[in-house]
């Protein structure tokens, strides 16, 4: 084995065993097996023109040099991004420990009990902090989040017939710039008509809708809106507000002084800048809009034995089950960063939080005094982190890059300083002094804090927070390592065995793909920093997008959409800006396949589209001569086509090229959800089938952990038209000379986990890139071979080979009172993540076992689901104290000294001889969602509390 090459490690399965794996699938070669699962019409001729790969030792190097071209400077720019101390605590047990972040969306609770717990914590922190009642478990960023409170306020006024034809939206001219443009995006096609201006000369007509604010203003001015919101309210306006978290550790919380959704981000909370991200965003609001919240709520619910148990709650706001109705298209959460956010509210508890925000509020009040003092004057009268002061900017400007800081510059006579957690007396001296130089005094340094406020009296926090236990009790190392310890062993991730999932690919997130993240020349950097100053980044973010465009045969990237939800809204705002650009506003018919993903109508709908759904065959196939007829029908009206390849069903539709064809024929575009990527990168690639525009999941094919639920990356790639729209950022400009405005808050996106990504495809290069979807294909259709004679498998292609996934039928099993939930829980005695269930067909699993996984895990899990066939058949309709109904069994159970069961202890825990030696034990048995739904409580109160 040439232990040089990164594929070798990261394909699993080992040369010795394809001969095996080939004679059980019936093929003679990997070759032919390959050419009789993808159409030849779409085979790429060449292999992708990448530079060579370079091995794990080289990449380091590589990317340790790359990152010696950032230059990490003191940075006070603020605009809601802020160094911050990452607990080393947090840093080592939870950013840099495969068990948090290779754990999948909390769907299967009771092997998730650990992460639902964490951010549990985190949405108690939110409820605290804001005031509000009610909090999700993390949306993408704030601009984002700001855009999603701007839309749960357009659905609910519905609820005041007043309101009915309302369509404007005030907002403050004090919100951050990034945050307006996002705000932009998401208005234009709704339908909603933005208004920026002062809150104080607001003149609360009849034709607002809602409002929103920001605490404190953008360049530090801290506002009393309790006037403002009650007159609003008044006039049936809600508003909203976007805050910064530990401001309001100090603050009035906005819930008090009557605000409907606070939203904002925790980047704050320990989490590095990382030119712009994965963040955590907070979105919190009533308990009457529970309904309407975007996003994914953590609830507290009972187990089988009634014992407490976690899971997600408010299952039917699913953006997939809701399709076009949805107000939202998000999907995830940004879980691992929420939790580290949650958790750094754990370690410091209350007295630390307050400790850390006054000692900011300290040193912005001491640079204030300290500068007046040069004759350069603050002009906040009140203020938290951040001071606004006239002078020559230029002047400063100069001077404080020579010195290695970074202010922002609002025009030549006005800058900006925030000060942060990591601020030291010695920084402040610093900051002084460069002043000093440029007006030409004295300098008079300063050798402590001031112990005055600049918060008025009416504004100070009077109400208690975060007093629950967890955040009490955690204050030692060993007291925080032993509390992640415990919930991490909770949860069932990658680290312990294959994770299957249909449609979300969980494949290896090497080590050194991630080592990066933690390097402080990549991590520190402010995503509004001077371009000169992230030349690392530029390079690397520019090459990623140029390895994407060859890899996808598009002519251009944006990586600034931080979630896949966020990629197809993007990838559907350019087609719009396009056809728009043409003069073809009439444009708006969006064709979606019956079985594409939920989130592909819920973002054609906030994208203002009107979305005809074409039919499926029997085959599972696209019905070309109903999309034809479809086609025709709406020609002069028709935008574009949703089209996921290869399909959701595990199948590469031979017909592709004419589908895509019928749609260019008819004046539209095409789309394609790059959600089944994994099975095409260097095999076929979106252009060849007539794609305009693609979105990629960096979270999937591309090797970005997902992080239990979150962080995504979700670019998108289009053709040589489309080019001009990608979308723009207000401070660092980005995208096409016609680009739309922000898609969300930073202007690349998450930026520092595209690192794993350019990790992935330089270590891998052309050839694993390649070989790597060839033994994706290889590993699903040996896992059919396997699984057939036992599973009913749903669709296949012309030559009944799947293609990086497949569906098992598990529909008749009702006939024996066996539904398909029951075979996901069971699978969990046998220490595996089940595959996705329900989707996208009720009644099945859906099957992607990655190129990752070795022949032994391969076998480990078909082993188990032929075992639990096995048990499906010893049951009967009348048997309801059956092994699978009563799944997961927990190791209280087991040690009971009861066993009122027709079967063994040893059957119920191992009924493989392998589980003997790795035995993952749930904690909770089966949750009681219905009883959850009923008795939702989404904050760590004990459920007591609420009965």
């Amino acid at each position: 084995m040439n232990t040089h090459l990164f594929s070798a490690r990261h394909i699993g399965t080992r040369e010795a065993d394809l001969q095996h794996m080939l004679q059980t699938i019936g093929a003679s070669t990997l070759d032919q097996l390959i050419y009789e699962t993808i159409p030849d019409d779409i085979k790429l001729k060449n292999s992708l023109d990448l530079e060579p790969a370079l091995s794990e030792y080289e990449f380091l190097n590589h990317i340790q040099e790359l990152g010696n071209k950032n230059k990490i400077y003191k940075t006070y720019i603020g605009l809601g991004y802020h160094p911050t101390i990452v607990p080393a605590v947090i840093q080592r047990n939870i950013f840099e420990n495969p068990g948090w972040y290779t754990a999948y969306t909390p769907y299967q609770a009771e092997i998730a009990q650990g992460r639902l717990e964490a951010i549990l914590n985190f949405q108690t922190m939110v409820i605290e902090l804001t005031g509000m009642e009610i909090a999700n478990a993390s949306l993408l960023d704030e601009g984002t989040a700001a855009a999603e409170a701007m839309a749960l306020l357009f659905d609910v006024r519905s609820r005041d017939k007043k309101k009915n034809n309302a369509v404007k939206f005030f907002v403050s001219e004090d919100i951050l710039p990034q945050t307006l443009s996002v705000l932009q995006t998401r208005a234009t096609p709704k339908g909603i008509e933005l208004v920026v201006g002062n809150h104080e000369t607001f003149d609360f007509s009849e034709d607002y809708f809602g409002a929103i604010l920001q605490y404190p203003a953008k360049f530090g001015q801290v506002n009393d809106y309790s006037s403002f919101v009650a007159k609003a309210h008044e006039k049936e306006i809600k508003v909203a507000v976007a805050s910064d978290i530990l401001s309001l550790v100090k603050l009035t919380p906005p819930g008090e002084f009557g605000a409907d959704v606070v939203v904002g981000t925790t980047q704050r909370f320990g989490i590095p800048m990382g030119y712009g991200g994965p963040h955590a965003a907070f979105f919190a609001t009533k308990e009457e809009y529970k309904r309407s919240m975007p996003g994914r709520i953590i609830g507290v619910t009972i187990d089988a034995n009634g014992n407490r148990a976690l899971r997600m709650a408010l299952g039917t706001r699913e953006q997939h089950i809701k399709r076009e109705k949805a107000t939202s298209n998000i999907c995830t959460a940004q879980v691992l960063l929420a939790v580290m956010a949650g958790m750094y509210a754990v370690y410091h508890g209350p007295k630390g939080l307050q400790y850390i925000a006054n000692k900011v509020h300290a040193s912005a009040v001491t640079l204030a005094d300290a500068l007046n003092k040069l004759g350069v004057y603050n002009l906040n009268s009140s203020f938290f982190d951040t001071i606004s002061v006239k002078t020559d900017a230029l002047k400063v400007k100069a001077i404080a890059e020579k010195h290695e800081v970074n202010f922002y510059y609002i025009d030549n006579e006005t800058i900006s300083i925030s000060v942060n957690e990591t601020t030291s007396i010695s920084d402040l001296n610093q900051i002084i002094s460069i002043f000093a130089e440029a007006t030409g005094k004295e300098n008079v340094a300063i050798s402590q804090l001031a112990n005055d406020s600049m918060v008025p009296e009416s504004l100070l926090r009077k109400s208690t927070f975060l007093t629950h236990e967890v955040f009490n009790s955690h204050h030692s190392e060993s007291q925080l390592m032993r509390y992640i310890k415990k919930l991490e062993r909770k949860d069932l991730s990658l680290n312990h065995s294959m994770i299957s999932l249909g449609s979300c690919t969980m494949k290896l997130n090497a080590a050194a793909e991630m080592l990066p993240l933690s390097m402080p020349n990549w991590n520190s950097i402010h995503p509004f920093a001077p371009l000169e100053q992230a030349e690392g980044y530029q390079i690397m973010l520019k090459k990623l997008e140029h390895q994407l465009n060859i890899i996808t045969g598009c002519q251009g990237t944006t990586l600034q959409p931080n979630s896949g939800a966020q990629g197809e809204y993007a990838g559907l705002m350019t087609i719009r800006a396009y056809h728009n650009s043409r003069g073809d506003h009439h444009r708006n018919v969006c064709l979606i396949p019956a079985s594409a993903h939920g989130t592909n109508p819920a973002s054609a709908a906030m994208a203002g589209m009107q979305i005809i759904v074409t039919k499926t065959t029997a085959e599972g196939n696209i019905d070309v001569a109903d999309l034809k007829e479809k086609a025709l029908a709406n020609k002069d009206n028709l935008s574009c086509l949703m089209v996921t390849y290869p399909s959701t069903h595990g199948v590469f539709e031979s017909a592709i090229r004419e589908i895509t064809q019928i749609i260019h024929d008819n004046g539209g575009l095409v789309y394609m959800d790059g959600a089944n990527m994994n099975a095409q990168v260097g095999l076929t690639n979106p252009a060849t089938i007539g794609a305009d525009v693609c979105h990629l999941n960096l979270h999937k094919t591309f090797a970005i952990p997902h992080g239990g639920g979150g962080p995504g990356v979700g670019p998108i790639c289009v053709n040589e038209k489309l080019v001009p729209f990608l979308p723009t950022n207000p401070i660092i400009t980005t995208g096409g000379d016609k680009a739309i405005t922000a898609i969300s808050s930073a202007p690349y996106g998450s930026a520092l986990v595209c690192l794993i990504s350019y990790a992935y495809i330089t270590m891998m290069g052309a050839e694993g890139l390649t070989n790597a979807t060839k033994y994706a294909i290889l590993n699903a259709n040996y896992m059919k071979a396997r699984l057939e004679n036992h599973y009913p498998i749903l669709y296949t292609g012309e030559c009944g080979r799947a293609a990086h996934e497949m569906i098992l039928d598990c529909r008749a099993f009702k006939q024996k009172g066996i539904e398909v939930t029951d075979i996901a829980k069971r699978l969990m005695d046998y220490g595996f993540h089940a595959p996705t269930v329900s989707f996208p067909v009720a009644g099945t699993l859906m099957i992607e076992p990655t190129e990752s996984e070795d022949l032994a895990e391969l076998d480990r899990f078909c082993d188990a689901l032929i075992s639990v066939r096995k048990e499906i058949e010893a049951t009967s309709q009348e048997d309801t104290n059956n092994i699978l109904h009563n799944a997961p069994h927990t190791l209280a159970m087991i040690t009971s000294d009861t066993w009122d069961f027709p079967y063994s202890r040893t059957q119920a825990a191992y009924p493989l001889e392998y589980i003997k030696e790795n035995k993952f034990w749930p904690s909770v048995r089966r949750v009681d969602d219905a009883y959850g739904d009923r008795n939702l409580v989404c904050s760590c109160a004990p459920i007591e509390a609420y009965m």
